[in-house]
């Protein structure tokens, strides 16, 4: 049996867990041993199943402390962030808490005398695949819903997060087999997509589109969540202090490891001005221990990443950072860019970590034109004091997410969340959109007997 290992990344002498490998076996028994506990669930009526929620909120909540520490531990998430996505875990679950009372179809008019109506139901088991940097939140805006509308779970976390998401299934509570962690890798998910009712999967684009084809093959539900290349545009009306601020955080707060962290600055007639402010910005952040309250931007999730960041600043011009910083871990200083070709990596694809590149454009149709030309299709945000300037851009930007005048980082749990392009395949996540994506719908036809 392999071994799935976590090590810490900003002490990587450290093991964090050691656990063994499901298997592709042990992921199909734990889909059995789920879906004869979901049949119980999913047949408890919603008062049950808001119960059962609700107290693994509180589980979660009386837990605040612990989970943050290890999430700092396990994946280097400075400990302000990993508080902020503990209280955003907990208010997740009681959301579906009393979303199980949301109704779940709808009565129609019939064609002849008789009735007609609608209804949800459970597909059964959601094979949840999930990355390591939100290791909490990821999981369960994946998995309450899932469960609220009547489904047993079954999560194959990143390896570099096993620890929190076996911890995390210790606390939920839930009815025995209901919630299953089946640590691994490829091998794992790969199992998972083969065996589940329902698959819901983040991370990268080119695995998120082999498990889009797989489920699809098997005719099963799927969503995948995959990259960004997320562009902040930043008019010349733009309130630049606060603009700068917000950029320097999503860019490159949390060491730049966030799907929706801004990756490019497309400036609009203000270059000079908006890369010094930026750069001031970035000298403000906090660089370090992940465990210090100060600590904006700690380490990256391992060593090829940390060297990828490092790396990618090669054929462009450094404005601040540019290097490994000489500290144990895996720690790269903030890094902006400008005076890339075209082609260049950050121009066209999503290195994940504190790297960012300026580009400056001489109107705003040609920003628009910067911030669309790439495969991705996550968030954007453009920063202006104009309301048309902010009607007409975020009208014309081909992502699922426009920001305006706030970061591209950061998502309310109780919005759609995803994107367009290859971004995102497959219905939106969270906020009302889950219920559709965790159920099938039904019409049923009544007519009265003998007729």
């Amino acid at each position: 049996m392999s071994v799935v290992e976590s090590r810490s990344p900003q002490n990587p002498a450290e093991v964090v867990v050691r656990a063994e490998a499901a298997g592709a076996a042990g992921v199909a028994a734990a889909v059995e041993r789920a879906r004869e506990a979901q049949a119980a669930w999913a047949g408890a009526n919603a008062a049950e199943r808001a119960a059962g929620l609700s107290a693994a909120a509180d589980a979660v909540a009386g837990a605040a402390a612990e989970l943050a520490d290890l999430v700092v531990r396990e994946v280097g998430k400075p400990i302000a962030e990993a508080k902020g996505e503990v209280a955003r875990s907990v208010a997740i679950l009681r959301y579906y808490a009393q979303q199980v009372f949301d109704p779940v179809g709808a009565v129609h008019e019939p064609s002849g005398s008789g009735l007609a109506y609608t209804r949800k139901r459970p597909h059964g088991v959601a094979g949840l695949i999930t990355p390591w940097n939100f290791p909490l939140a990821i999981p369960l805006w994946k998995a309450a819903p899932a469960l609220a509308f009547g489904n047993a779970v079954v999560l194959k976390p990143a390896p570099q997060a096993t620890a929190t998401a076996l911890r995390l299934a210790e606390l939920l509570g839930l009815p025995d087999g209901l919630f299953h962690v089946v640590p691994g890798d490829a091998e794992e998910g790969g199992a998972l997509v083969d065996a589940a009712d329902v698959v819901s999967f983040t991370g990268s684009a080119s695995v998120g589109r082999k498990v889009s084809v797989a489920a699809a093959g098997r005719g099963v539900a799927v969503q995948a969540e995959m990259g960004g290349q997320n562009a902040a545009i930043v008019l010349a009306d733009a309130n630049l202090e606060a603009a700068a601020a917000q950029i320097a955080a999503a860019a490159f707060g949390y060491a730049g490891q966030k799907c929706t962290a801004t990756k490019r600055v497309i400036t609009v007639g203000n270059a000079a001005e908006v890369r010094e402010a930026i750069v001031a910005a970035v000298a403000k952040l906090g660089v370090g221990d992940p465990a210090d309250p100060g600590t904006a931007v700690g380490p990256l999730i391992e060593e090829s990443a940390r060297d990828r960041v490092v790396s990618a600043a090669a054929g462009a011009r450094v404005l601040t950072g540019g290097e490994a910083l000489g500290r144990d871990g895996w720690f790269a200083a903030p890094t902006l860019v400008d005076n890339a070709p075209g082609d260049h990596l950050l121009a066209c694809e999503e290195v994940f970590g504190p790297i960012c590149l300026v580009q400056d454009a001489s109107s705003v149709d040609e920003a628009v034109a910067l911030a669309n030309g790439v495969r991705y299709g996550l968030v954007s945000a453009v920063y202006t004091s104009d309301l048309d300037h902010a009607l007409d851009v975020s009208a014309r930007l081909d992502t699922g997410l426009v920001k305006v005048n706030s970061p591209t980082s950061g998502v309310d749990f109780y919005l759609p969340f995803g994107g367009v392009k290859e971004s995102s395949h497959g219905p939106r996540e969270q906020g009302k959109a889950a219920q559709d994506f965790y159920t099938t719908t039904h019409t049923v036809s009544l007519a009265p007997s003998g007729r």
